[in-house]
């Protein structure tokens, strides 16, 4: 198995946050990984990125041109990265914050989630709408197993916030739900 995935958005959205999780999911179930983020200087608001790439031998450059997934938590997002992703690839689109008629391409395997509105409206975390996001690639793609995703979140979580973790689980489980029944 080889794969990658590039995971956008604006700054504060988690972007970074769950392509650590990802991250430490895959090697925890004995993958190799690169991890690759990048973010304007802004503090909140500004541009997150970050590239995955996941595989069962060892991977040569973390850099990513044409990825096989894009998870897209944003219309600039959407814009810089949508040409590039592979035929027949993987588009987890927030419709929440981005109309779906802006995708232009036809070949893609497109989920169209109302992240923000799932993690406001189930979770009651407006915060977590990039793990609703994250849980709906895990489903959609199968990279690693949910439970390892899980097992790993107190990795990701500081002590400080460590009593939000049932609720990054629940929307983990959330954007898998609706991902299951939307596919």
């Amino acid at each position: 198995m080889n794969t990658d995935v590039i995971m956008a958005g604006f700054g504060g959205q988690g972007i970074l946050m769950i392509g650590t999780l990802l991250s430490i999911a895959a090697m925890e179930e004995g993958k190799s990984v690169t991890f690759f983020p990048a973010y304007g200087v802004e503090m909140r608001g500004g541009t997150a990125n970050c590239t995955v790439v996941i595989s069962d031998e060892e991977i040569g450059s973390p850099a990513v041109g044409h990825p096989k997934s894009c998870v897209v938590m944003n219309g600039p997002s959407l814009e810089k990265y949508l040409p590039f992703v592979q035929k027949g690839g993987n588009l987890i689109l927030n419709r929440s914050l981005v109309d779906p008629e802006r995708v232009t391409r036809v070949d893609l395997n497109v989920l169209s989630i109302p992240a923000n509105d799932i993690a406001r409206d189930k979770v009651n975390t407006p915060q977590l709408a990039s793990m609703v996001a994250l849980g709906a690639y895990i489903a959609v793609t199968g990279v690693v197993r949910m439970h390892t995703l899980f097992d790993c979140i107190p990795k990701v979580v500081s002590k400080k916030y460590e009593r939000f973790i049932p609720l990054n689980v629940n929307a983990l489980k959330e954007g898998e739900s609706f991902a299951r029944n939307h596919a």
